[in-house]
């Protein structure tokens, strides 16, 4: 890694910011200029904060554009640390390396990648002084920038317990009134946390490889006690997976995630399985067994504290048969 000197870094001694913007890229420099320029297009007049890009052996001109703006930083622009990787390692990597030298209270990574729009930052920052010391991982809601849509309001887990991105808002009585949604983990293309808990859980895990790590995290900040959350006000808009080789190595990641974290993933995955279920019990009554259904509404509405055992056995089915798929991918036992 190398660290190259610039005209707008903080001198040795200075007082720390509130906030360190850490920004990962590999190619994409056109995204990654437009993202630059909302970044400081959006950000609050007086909030405190530095900025650290690192560049994961990128090949298309973005080395030749940071070494421009590492001599010249643009007019307005915050105070600028740039790093270089020897080679691609990967998100995880390149985010530890840059936390590992953030000065700020509060980390706020972000991908290149992003669209930032007028008034994002300032409920992610409402989200997370809200939540106090059981802040964990705060992230947002992300529009895809091609149609619009939502692509993430946060993570929720499928009924084979995979973890995929929440694409629906929540509306009426199941929106929070004050815009603060508990969700088992978030997405890192915009995610928040304390500088302090992203030491005491040691940061991304970089056995993972452009995939899952985030996840990994979130389950890391609530194993420490803390609550992942998405600020529903705080709205971006993102170009979905445009890095090169985003997805080349999802079955490793998923497999290595479910690992670690089956059980977890299991107990959240319960609360859907007793949704289903309720919705098959009102289309066909007859066909589903009664104890199981009350079993099921009681521990959808917190008066019973473990979910039916049918619905735990059906998961830990599910993921069994991944596990198989997984081992005849992979040739590993699980």
């Amino acid at each position: 890694m190398r660290l190259l000197p610039c005209s707008s870094a903080p001198p040795p001694g200075a007082t720390p910011p509130r906030l360190s913007l850490i920004v990962p890229l590999y190619n994409c420099l056109g995204l990654t200029q437009a993202m630059l320029a909302s970044l400081h297009a959006t950000l609050p007049p007086g909030i405190d904060a530095e900025l650290l890009l690192v560049d994961d052996g990128s090949t298309d001109g973005s080395r030749s554009w940071l070494e421009e703006i590492a001599a010249r930083p643009p007019a307005g622009w915050r105070p600028l640390r740039i790093l270089l990787n020897e080679r691609n390692r990967g998100f995880a990597v390149s985010n530890n390396r840059a936390a590992a030298l953030a000065r700020g209270e509060l980390l706020l990574l972000l991908n290149n990648d992003l669209v930032l729009l007028p008034g994002w930052l300032e409920p992610l920052l409402a989200a997370h002084r809200r939540l106090g010391d059981r802040a964990g991982l705060v992230g947002n809601v992300q529009l895809d920038a091609a149609t619009g849509e939502v692509d993430h309001a946060g993570l929720e887990l499928t009924l084979s317990g995979k973890p995929v991105h929440s694409r629906a808002l929540p509306t009426g009585r199941a929106r929070p009134r004050d815009g603060v949604r508990v969700v088992p983990a978030v997405t890192g293309a915009c995610l928040l946390l304390s500088r302090a808990l992203w030491e005491e859980i040691g940061g991304f895990d970089e056995g993972y490889v452009n995939g899952g790590e985030d996840i990994d995290l979130g389950y890391r900040a609530r194993a420490a006690g803390r609550v992942n959350a998405v600020a529903l006000r705080s709205v971006v808009r993102h170009h979905v997976s445009s890095s090169p080789g985003r997805k080349a190595h999802d079955e490793h990641n998923s497999r290595r995630l479910a690992l670690r974290w089956r059980a977890q993933l299991i107990a959240d995955t319960a609360p859907a399985w007793c949704r289903a279920h309720l919705a098959d019990a009102w289309v066909q009554p007859l066909q589903t067994e009664y104890r199981v259904t009350v079993l099921a509404a009681l521990f959808l509405a917190e008066l019973w504290p473990t979910p039916p055992p049918e619905g735990v056995l059906h998961i830990a089915r599910a993921m069994r048969r991944e596990f198989a798929r997984w081992d005849e991918l992979c040739g590993q036992g699980s």
